[in-house]
């Protein structure tokens, strides 16, 4: 019988392990799919990894292995190249590893921090053939940094995620000549000093409102034609510019890794694809906690360490202290100009000063005012000299203001 089971051995399971550890458990153990821990962090080794966490710019293989080497110390266990198959609701966890066999461990509580992968050609249906050289970027991003290879010469990437942009310069880097980034709104999906420092410091064209209509090639990709879409996202005859290139890049989204949550029954929030959470990132099983990226997509590896902190402690004080009595729930909606929220559900008998609420917006907005409802009541509002939905944003709500609140609240945007 273990304490706490943790599933997922990237940043976020590893600082949900560290931090229970911390809180007093002693029997945890981190299951893990790849050979060694660290999760996507290994292969990106570009820099910006770490500055509000640790407050120096690292790597990403150095950010992840400052948490390997917390974990080290403690006496917290770890199965590598273990894939976890079933989680029942009497916190049974069933998995299989190459030296292990068929296991089934029992768990007192269990963290869910299995990341997220990335959308396919296949989810997005680009008409064309079906030639060698289309990639995702998060693959070419291996391929390049871990595997030692350069898939190919000439290069359109689809997508203005943040993998997408840091490839288009690791690309340009390696010798490649990246022809466009072509992103299908009318903005970008990446943080800012993305798009400077990737893009605009290279001189590669940035494609707004457009997307790939067609993929030619027999044996290897030899053009993708690009066009304009308009404001219903559908090609607009007569657009069309052709380039020729021998790779095409997908940075099309990311999508939480929520079989197993599903499998066990825990509600999905449509909006995150990942389980919906209270305040201290319970799922709706009692004592199965989800942080980081399979909760919801983040874009600071820094945020994803303070949640799984975050979650590890609570999965810490629930085993220590035992299921609570039910109480209030307030439930967060999401307003006008807002995407999600996350959480979804306060329990605001539960906090001691206050409840951190993440979310994204669905537009770029300049002067704004962040507003937070309940009913036809203003509780709160924060101002904004900028917003957009590449980068994640964080409000901060007192316990006094949630004491006074109804049932429901509902974050909003308005624009000054």
């Amino acid at each position: 019988m273990f304490d706490l089971i943790v599933i997922g051995g990237g940043p976020a399971g590893l600082a949900a392990a560290c931090s229970a550890w911390d809180k007093g458990l002693r029997k945890i153990l981190i299951v893990e799919r790849d050979q060694e821990l660290g999760g996507i962090l290994n292969q990106c080794i570009h820099s910006g990894f770490g500055l509000q966490y640790f407050k120096e710019e690292l790597s990403g293989p150095e950010y992840a292995a400052r948490f390997v080497e917390l974990v080290s110390h403690t006496g917290v266990e770890v199965r590598l190249d273990t894939m976890v198959l079933d989680i029942t609701p009497e916190r049974e966890v069933h998995m299989v590893g190459k030296t292990t066999g068929y296991r089934v461990e029992q768990a007192r509580a269990i963290v869910l921090a299995m990341g997220c992968r990335e959308r396919t050609r296949g989810a997005i249906a680009i008409p064309g053939t079906r030639p060698a050289g289309v990639f995702t970027a998060g693959a070419t991003q291996r391929y390049v940094n871990v595997e030692g290879y350069l898939p190919g010469k000439r290069v359109v990437i689809l997508g203005s995620g943040d993998i997408g942009l840091i490839m288009a310069r690791r690309m340009t880097l390696e010798g490649a000549k990246v022809l466009a980034c072509v992103e299908v709104m009318p903005y970008s999906s990446g943080l800012n000093r993305n798009i400077v420092q990737c893009l605009q410091d290279f001189d590669i064209p940035l494609y707004l409102s457009h997307t790939v209509t067609d993929i030619r090639g027999k044996d290897r990709v030899e053009q993708v034609v690009v066009s304009q879409v308009g404001p219903d996202r559908q090609p607009i005859p007569g657009t069309e510019m052709v380039f020729d290139c021998d790779t095409l890049l997908l940075s099309v989204g990311l999508l939480p890794e929520n079989e197993l949550t599903q499998q066990a029954g825990i509600a999905i929030d449509p909006r995150t694809r990942g389980a919906i959470v209270y305040e201290n990132m319970e799922t709706s099983m009692p004592g199965v906690f989800a942080c980081g990226n399979v909760c919801h997509v983040h874009d600071l590896v820094d945020y994803v360490t303070a949640e799984s902190q975050r979650a590890g402690a609570a999965a810490a004080e629930y085993v220590l202290s035992g299921e609570e009595t039910p109480g209030r729930v307030i439930e967060v909606k999401n307003g006008p100009g807002v995407t999600y929220t996350v959480p979804q559900h306060i329990r605001p008998q539960r906090l001691d000063k206050g409840c951190g609420i993440f979310f994204r917006v669905n537009r770029i907005c300049g002067d704004s005012e962040i507003v937070v409802t309940s009913g036809e009541t203003q509780i709160a509002k924060f101002k904004r000299e900028h917003l957009a939905p590449g980068e994640m944003e964080q409000i901060h709500l007192p316990r006094v203001l949630l004491d006074k609140a109804g049932d429901a609240l509902t974050v909003s945007i308005r624009e000054v």
